[in-house]
């Protein structure tokens, strides 16, 4: 998409927990948040990619008939607005150019948020294991991140007094 002008589509939602955690943590899918969706989905339609329809189809987006990878856009702008796209994080991949992946602090608290709703109390242990894993977040950033997602409810204490294990 670079090619084209459009900035890069960001790695968000699961796949960017399970590449901050080595794998500790895996999905088995792609989310990205790109403003350029349809340019997005024909790139993804000229590499083969398929959009599943029909009784008992319950993805939203693309998957790839042989890799058996999924893509789906989940979102126009970063966590709606809220991130610093000034921290997004650039994944040199040799010949193939360029990924892009959201920073580990938007990340934590993204999962924070998704604890907070009540939803989905995994994700505490998601983002506890994620800031065990980068010591060398940027604290006040990420408190500031959290207290957002959350509606003030947490903040990064409530993290790091937290050990699901």
């Amino acid at each position: 998409m670079t090619t084209l002008g459009f900035q890069a589509p960001i790695l968000v939602g699961g796949a960017a927990v399970e590449l901050f955690t080595r794998s500790a943590i895996s999905t088995g899918d792609f989310d990205v948040s790109t403003a350029r969706q349809s340019a997005f989905e024909s790139a993804l339609r000229d590499l083969g990619f398929i959009k599943p329809s029909g009784p008992g189809v319950a993805t939203r987006g693309w998957m790839h008939p042989d890799l058996a990878l999924g893509f789906e856009v989940v979102s126009s702008a970063l966590l709606g607005g809220l991130a610093d796209r000034d921290r997004v994080k650039m994944i040199d991949l040799g010949e193939d150019g360029v990924a892009t992946i959201i920073a580990v602090e938007d990340i934590i608290a993204d999962r924070m948020g998704q604890f907070a709703s009540g939803t989905a109390p995994e994700m505490l242990d998601q983002a506890w294991r994620l800031l065990v894993l980068h010591s060398e977040v940027d604290r006040a950033y990420l408190d500031r991140r959290v207290r957002e997602e959350t509606a003030g409810d947490y903040g990064i204490d409530d993290i790091k007094e937290t050990d699901p294990a």
